[in-house]
């Protein structure tokens, strides 16, 4: 019942996520922060159960930096989203991670990229994104107002439409949203 989103603009990439933690009949709180920030240039938005998120996101940062650590290399948006498919496809046939992955980043030869990777190891490049049952409102608002060159104040908007969306015609009550932003600055939340 978690709902994260994702767009990418000229220079910048948004990631969205509520702040509910619940499950089955249970809201626990309204503070969860479901996006976990990688390093200095890349973020993780997750929905999924607590346990698998909280887990796969500590190992996926852990182990992206030791690679940083043994080769002195930071790994690239693109690298990382290879490294978590092939984390999550291993783990598919032993003890699978129930979680849906939206990985945004920065770096400075490719610019902002959003990758889009569900439970079942597929990934995909995307400009706009969502995982949940939030997609079924939001992903028709991306595609009439998603355009190449956005910039932040018109993703701000998109965003905007899409929480007011889901406050309007969504069964379940999410009010409270966090929204981070990746760019050649570094992270930081809007």
């Amino acid at each position: 019942m978690d709902t994260v989103m994702g767009i990418v603009g000229d220079g910048f990439c948004i990631v969205a996520a509520d702040c509910s933690a619940a499950r089955s009949i249970l809201v626990f709180n309204h503070s969860e922060d479901k996006i976990v920030e990688l390093d200095g240039n890349k973020l993780m938005g997750q929905s999924g159960p607590q346990c698998d998120t909280s887990n796969f996101a500590e190992y996926i940062q852990k182990n992206m930096t030791l690679y940083e650590l043994n080769n002195d290399l930071q790994l690239s948006t693109h690298a990382a989203a290879n490294f978590m498919r092939r984390e999550l496809a291993t783990a598919l046939r032993k003890g699978p991670y129930q979680t849906n992955v939206l990985l945004g980043g920065f770096d400075k030869s490719a610019g902002p990229s959003l990758y889009y990777l569900d439970h079942l190891s597929s990934l995909q490049k995307v400009n706009f994104g969502a995982h949940g049952y939030a997609s079924n409102f939001v992903l028709s608002i991306f595609d009439r107002e998603w355009k190449h060159g956005l910039t932040l104040e018109e993703a701000r908007a998109i965003i905007d439409k899409c929480i007011f969306e889901l406050q309007t015609r969504f069964l379940l009550s999410q009010p409270k949203f966090k929204l981070k932003i990746v760019d050649a600055d570094g992270i930081r939340e809007l």
